[in-house]
């Protein structure tokens, strides 16, 4: 990374701020006009040109200005912006909409991605809080029709699953209800590894039904193992970066390919901790579908209780102060909720 002086840090910023807002290549006659600067044209536009070669900004045509690079925006966020925080006004106004929602977790997770996308005019994405580590607390099985049962699995942290089972041949209620009593006095608080050590001293039917038990549980680890809550799409597809379809495609595709999204926040958030935030500009190399975008993403939740991911996706040339600051800020108040929750 080059050390720039001073001047090339301001130039830089004016340039960033000045291309967010405006979307056209930025001139060095126009920065100093526009922001009052005590140095020539000349002098900025030499800054421009060094900031060039460094890799921080680039010019699309001979004759126009210049434009920040992928380099030009990391350098911007991790060494030029420093520490963002929204108006006092606005959080009080967002945590006045929380406050309305009571600790209805599904109300939550909406209006956080409403929030998201309301202050960043962004899309966003938020995935309900899930256990680090899925245990049994209460399990129910209903028959329903021939050999379709109804499993209701209760976890630790209050996470409750609900699947429809085809047993190998039909049971009756009351059999299957002696089967839930029996995995229920020897399962409470076993993770899915200690219940399969108990298989051995079960029925078939209990061993079948524990099995299925299991495979829930590890399903429920999943970091998109719940809802994934998303807001704001119309937002990123207005932007000029995404009037080309293709970019607009590979836009859709990270927020509604599970696969993919699962890649990426299992590679990224989960490496950070719980209130940390992670900014990813353009693919970072890895993710191709990310080449036209950038994404602000935070963990949010109580450690080694129950967490969950939130974030914002949008042009590269993304609004990062005020995106950063509104990501961390609801990422607080989801920790505060997770807390509340699991201390009731």
């Amino acid at each position: 990374m080059s050390r720039l002086t001073e001047r090339q840090k301001l130039v830089l910023v004016l340039v960033i701020r000045d291309y967010i807002e405006a979307t056209q290549p930025v001139g060095s006659t126009h920065l100093v006009q526009k922001y009052d600067l005590d140095v020539s044209s000349a002098t900025v536009r030499n800054e421009m040109v060094a900031l060039t070669d460094m890799g921080y900004l680039r010019q699309p045509h001979t004759s126009a200005g210049r434009v920040p690079t992928e380099e030009g925006y990391r350098y911007f966020v991790r060494q030029l912006m420093g520490h963002t925080d929204l108006p006092s006004t606005t959080k009080r106004t967002i945590q006045h909409q929380f406050y309305q929602a009571g600790q209805d977790v599904d109300r939550w997770m909406r209006l956080a991605a409403s929030v998201l996308a309301h202050q960043s005019q962004g899309a966003s994405l938020v995935t309900a809080p899930h256990t680090e580590q899925a245990r049994f607390k209460h399990l129910e099985l209903i028959g329903t029709y021939g050999r379709q049962v109804l499993m209701v699995l209760v976890l630790v942290g209050g996470d409750v699953r609900q699947q429809m089972l085809t047993l190998a041949e039909p049971v009756a209620q009351e059999r299957l209800s002696a089967a839930a009593t029996t995995i229920n006095d020897l399962c409470q608080g076993l993770d899915s590894e200690n219940l399969a050590s108990l298989s051995a001293t079960l029925d078939l039917l209990e061993q079948e039904v524990l099995k299925l038990v299991e495979d829930e549980m590890r399903r429920s680890a999943d970091v998109l193992g719940g809802e994934v809550y998303r807001d704001g799409l119309a937002h990123v597809l207005a932007e000029p970066e995404f009037a080309e379809g293709e970019a607009a495609r590979k836009a859709l595709r990270i927020l509604e390919e599970r696969s993919l999204l699962q890649d990426l926040l299992t590679r990224t958030v989960l490496t950070t901790n719980v209130g940390g935030v992670q900014v990813l500009i353009g693919g970072e190399g890895t993710w191709e579908e990310l080449s036209d975008c950038s994404m602000v993403l935070a963990r949010y939740g109580a450690p080694g209780v129950a967490t969950g991911t939130l974030g914002v996706l949008g042009p590269i040339r993304m609004a990062y102060g005020r995106t950063i600051s509104t990501v961390r800020f609801v990422a607080g108040l989801l920790s505060d909720l997770v807390v509340d929750l699991h201390t009731e």
